[in-house]
C-alpha cells in the first residue's frame, strides 16, 4: 500500500463475529470516500450476507451487489431470485426490499450511493465498525466508537441504543439505562428488541428498564 494506490487481498479486511458472516469492511479500511464499498463471506450455510432492507428513507442509497464466489439467493420485493457467482444485482429503486443469503464460502461485493449528492457513510455502517469488539469484549474501544458517531448525530435512535449496549456489557448500568430510555424516546420499537436482547441482560431487572410496548 502507498498514499496513491493499494492492493489487498479482500480475505485480510474485515472481521467476523461468532455466528455471523465475516464483514469485509473496504471501505473504512481503505478510507474509500466516493461511494460505500464493503464485503460479506459467509462461514456457515444459508447465512444472512445483506440484511433485508430498502433504501427509501435515510441515506436512499443506490445499490449494486455482485457475487464474487459461491452461490447466493437474492430476495427483491419478495421474490427469490437464484444469484450464482458471477451474479450482477442492481438495484436503483430505493423503495424495493433487498436482501441476500448464501452457501458457506459465498462471497457478496456492494457498492452504493446517493444520486446527485457527496458520498457520506450511512448511520449503520458507523455503527457497525463496533461490533468487531463484542467478540474480544473490548468495551472501552467499542464505546469510543459509538461515542464518535453519536456526537455527531445526537438524535439517532440506533446509536442511542447500540451505545446502552456496549455500556450494559461493560458493567455501565447508570449510562445504559439513559441511553436506553432516550434512544427509546426517540425510536418506540426499540422497547421490544430491548426485552430480550443479550446486551441488556444485566439491567433488564432495574425499575428503571423500559417497559415493553403496549399490544
Amino acid at each position: 500500500m502507498s498514499d496513491r494506490y493499494a492492493v489487498v487481498p479482500i480475505r485480510e479486511l474485515g472481521f467476523a463475529t461468532p455466528g455471523q458472516a465475516h464483514w469485509h469492511t473496504i471501505r473504512s479500511t481503505l478510507d474509500v470516500r466516493a461511494f460505500g464499498i464493503n464485503a460479506w463471506t459467509a462461514t456457515e450455510d444459508d447465512q444472512r450476507l445483506i440484511g433485508e432492507h430498502d433504501e427509501a428513507e435515510g441515506e436512499a442509497h443506490e445499490e449494486l451487489y455482485v457475487v464474487l464466489s459461491g452461490h447466493a439467493t437474492f430476495t427483491l420485493d419478495g421474490e427469490s431470485v437464484d444469484a450464482p457467482e458471477g451474479t450482477v444485482v442492481h438495484v436503483p429503486d430505493t423503495a424495493v426490499k433487498r436482501g441476500a443469503t448464501g452457501a458457506r464460502g459465498t462471497t457478496i461485493l456492494a457498492v452504493g450511493a446517493k444520486r446527485g449528492e457527496a458520498f457520506t457513510p450511512s448511520s449503520w455502517e458507523r455503527s457497525a465498525e463496533a461490533l468487531r469488539y463484542w467478540p474480544t469484549e473490548e468495551w472501552d474501544d467499542a464505546i469510543a466508537v459509538l461515542e464518535r458517531h453519536l456526537a455527531e448525530t445526537p438524535d439517532n435512535a440506533g446509536v442511542h441504543y447500540n451505545l446502552a449496549c456496549a455500556h450494559a456489557r461493560a458493567g455501565h448500568a447508570d449510562a445504559a439505562l439513559d441511553l436506553l430510555r432516550r434512544g427509546v424516546e426517540l425510536e418506540p420499537r426499540f422497547a421490544g428488541y430491548a426485552q430480550t436482547d443479550e446486551d441488556l441482560a444485566s439491567i433488564r431487572d432495574d425499575v428503571r428498564f423500559p417497559p415493553p410496548p403496549a399490544d
